[in-house]
């Protein structure tokens, strides 16, 4: 590739104070090499078009702030590169996340998004005896938890799920995810309430399982399994609470090796 190649960036625009429904607006400028989609909308915005709005933080994968959707498919701006996804003409689009209200260009309203994360009593409640020094946790308790701890909350998932598009009330994957990964840690006092919150009519029962968190995860991770998880915990929900009452009278124990 030239460092001079030039390329076409088709971008939904939407100011609510001009406009009254969103629409493209191309930007042309030279692509240089490694350059990805916010390091182009960095180059937009300070060279051709101040207003230009979009989120971004930490650049690295790592805040969730500057998904979007990109050629059709959620990603993150900071992640993406430029130049595999231009078609044959040097063009690619971004739009701002779907089935969520857009505040200005690519930035939207992710009120729900976080209500219903909030929902979910995301944070960890241990029991009411805390060890002085440590809970012990075995390496296979920890793999259990399928690497949701690493979930980013970009919003990736939430605005690519289709139940999302027509029903706000539902719970969504990336906080059904997160209860998965509260529910698998023995350290959690919990389980049976989370369960209970999860079981009913807007939770793990409503996702229709098409899939397209999975594809739009930019970490890789599964919330459909984490939601199929969950479900069979539901069923099982007086069972889980006693096993994990059980497993907390032995969470400060020494943890045996596996045979």
């Amino acid at each position: 590739m030239g460092a001079n190649r030039t390329v076409t960036f088709r971008i939904k625009r939407f100011d609510p104070e001009k406009d009254r429904k969103p629409h493209f607006q191309e930007f042309r400028f030279e692509l240089q090499p490694g350059m990805t989609v916010l390091d182009s909308l960095l180059y937009i915005k300070a060279e051709i078009d101040g207003s230009l709005t979009f989120r971004y933080s930490c650049r690295s994968a790592i805040c969730g702030s500057c998904a979007v959707r990109i050629n059709g498919r959620n990603r993150l701006a900071c992640k993406t590169q430029v130049e595999p996804l231009l078609d044959r003409k040097g063009r690619l689009t971004i739009e701002p996340l779907p089935y969520l209200p857009i505040l200005k260009d690519l930035v939207v309203d992710q009120t729900a998004f976080w209500e219903q994360y909030e929902r979910v009593k995301p944070w960890l409640v241990p029991p009411d005896e805390v060890p002085e020094k440590e809970f012990r946790v075995s390496p296979e308790e920890v793999a259990a938890f399928e690497d949701a701890e690493i979930c980013i909350m970009c919003g990736a998932c939430y605005s690519a799920c289709t139940v999302v598009a027509f029903n706000k009330k539902y719970i969504g994957p990336h906080a059904l995810l997160k209860t998965f990964l509260r529910v698998m840690d023995p350290r959690d006092s919990i389980v049976g309430e989370r369960l209970e919150i999860v079981g009913g009519s807007e939770g793990v029962f409503r996702c229709h399982t098409i899939f397209n968190c999975i594809e739009a995860c930019p970490k890789g991770l599964n919330p459909t399994k984490a939601i199929e998880t969950l479900r069979k915990m539901v069923q099982k929900r007086d069972q889980i609470v006693a096993a994990r009452a059980e497993r907390q009278k032995h969470l400060t124990e020494p943890i045996r090796p596996a045979s």
